[in-house]
């Protein structure tokens, strides 16, 4: 495809009119400020006027299948949340639920704009195989959750995630990579979680896990662990020995922003989640300072309650800036970078998540016709605090294009809206 005297914003994330961009094979293969020679090498050409292109949205974390929880358990501390509702409702859903339920997520994510993202969840397989159909790129993880003092080869998930990682790493030109996950701290233990991380640095794999999402968890635990924050017992036990993408850290203090910044670990901020469980405002303006990667997520939909990413980069760009009184805290172009290539690295996937001729066609086109974006001016900063999810009109996964004008080409959407209600309604039937 070959996109057309378009706004773009470009690979420093700023706001470039007239711009042309090909794709061929799945890659960029021109970005320029005229047209390229031998235009039709490219296939379709897309006009772009009253359009901007952009890099495709990484989300950092989620748990696809809770869109079967969407609307479920409001109003909750999140313990109770999670103990009491979640984790009861959760422990009836099926492969065949959370294949179902996937596919439903991948739907609403291609619809705004997300063409990755980061999951912990269960059967991993049946998840796998709904974001294989819907041709996106996904890291898949199937959630530790170790209430006895067990080695991580004693639970069937050591034998799950080596079945995994030989059926399904790398698969679909590298679009499918699976990662192991500790679902946190105060579900697990010790020796679970040391002999997890040995398994995932031996086979060279990434780990995704909760960490300080709340204050009562991250004091927990230093009561529990001789004065140890989450990141610091994690790194005793040598988690951060792989890379790490850890959700939230809304509490991390004192040497937890070094640990992360000297191992490399990325955070996961979920601000809309966050403040949905009124667990706090992460201190994302100092992790940057400290030159931690921070990528974007929006969470399950039972904590969020949508998969739209621009909702989230909305309130990411300005609930720092509330949270500190500093209106020049995080700027449109820190913005969109942390939801796109931080998030695309935070998965170990270093040609993606940039407009840069080489790297992978994972696009989006937004609408700006529309009145919020006028008067025509930034895009960069229009996308961000005036854009909706909404206006996205394509999103194009490795040069496929996978949704368009409210058309999806991978997911029948009314197929996977019917067996998610079914699901929601046998579940509710039975607690």
């Amino acid at each position: 495809m070959l996109f057309s005297d378009i706004t773009l914003i470009d690979e420093n994330f700023a706001s470039q009119e007239h711009q042309w961009i090909g794709t061929i094979d799945g890659r960029i293969a021109y970005v320029g400020d005229t047209a390229p020679e031998d235009p039709a090498r490219f296939g379709e050409v897309y006009p772009g006027h009253d359009r901007v292109l952009m890099p495709g949205l990484y989300n950092a974390h989620s748990h696809a299948p809770m869109t079967l929880l969407r609307g479920y358990a409001e109003n909750l501390p999140l313990q109770t949340w999670l103990f009491e509702r979640i984790f009861p409702f959760e422990a009836k859903m099926t492969a065949e639920d959370c294949y179902w339920a996937t596919k439903l997520a991948c739907a609403e994510m291609l619809r705004y704009g997300t063409v990755s993202f980061s999951d912990m969840y269960y059967h991993s397989r049946d998840c796998v195989r709904a974001v294989r159909e819907a041709g996106m790129k996904c890291n898949m993880s199937d959630t530790l959750i170790a209430p006895q003092e067990k080695s991580y080869d004693e639970y069937p998930l050591a034998a799950a995630n080596r079945a995994y990682l030989e059926e399904l790493q790398g698969a679909d030109d590298g679009r499918i990579l699976i990662d192991f996950n500790v679902h946190a701290e105060y579900t697990t233990n010790p020796l679970s979680v040391r002999t997890l991380a040995k398994a995932a640095k031996e086979a060279g794999v990434r780990v995704q896990v909760h960490v300080s999402e709340t204050h009562s968890e991250h004091e927990e635990c230093k009561e529990r662990h001789g004065g140890l924050t989450p990141v610091q017992y994690f790194d005793s036990l040598g988690l951060f020995d792989v890379p790490v993408t850890a959700a939230h850290c809304v509490w991390i203090e004192g040497e937890d922003f070094d640990i992360l910044a000297d191992r490399s670990a990325t955070v996961a901020a979920n601000p809309v989640s966050n403040m949905k469980l009124a667990s706090g405002f992460a201190p994302i303006p100092r992790m940057l300072e400290r030159g931690i990667n921070v990528a974007l997520g929006t969470d399950g939909c039972a904590s969020n309650n949508n998969l739209d990413m621009f909702q989230d980069l909305y309130v990411l760009a300005l609930v720092c800036k509330g949270a500190a009184s500093d209106p020049t805290l995080i700027s449109p172009s820190q913005a969109l970078r942390i939801a796109t290539r931080n998030g695309a690295l935070s998965q170990g996937r270093e040609d993606c998540g940039l407009v840069r001729e080489g790297m992978r066609a994972d696009l989006v086109v937004l609408d700006a016709s529309g009145p919020s974006w006028h008067p025509t001016g930034d895009a960069a900063s229009h996308a961000v605090y005036a854009g909706h999810g909404a206006d996205v009109v394509l999103t194009m996964v490795d040069g496929r294009v996978l949704y368009r004008d409210g058309n999806w080409t991978t997911v029948d959407v009314e197929e996977a809206k019917a067996h998610v209600e079914a699901a929601k309604q046998r579940i509710l039937q039975d607690l």
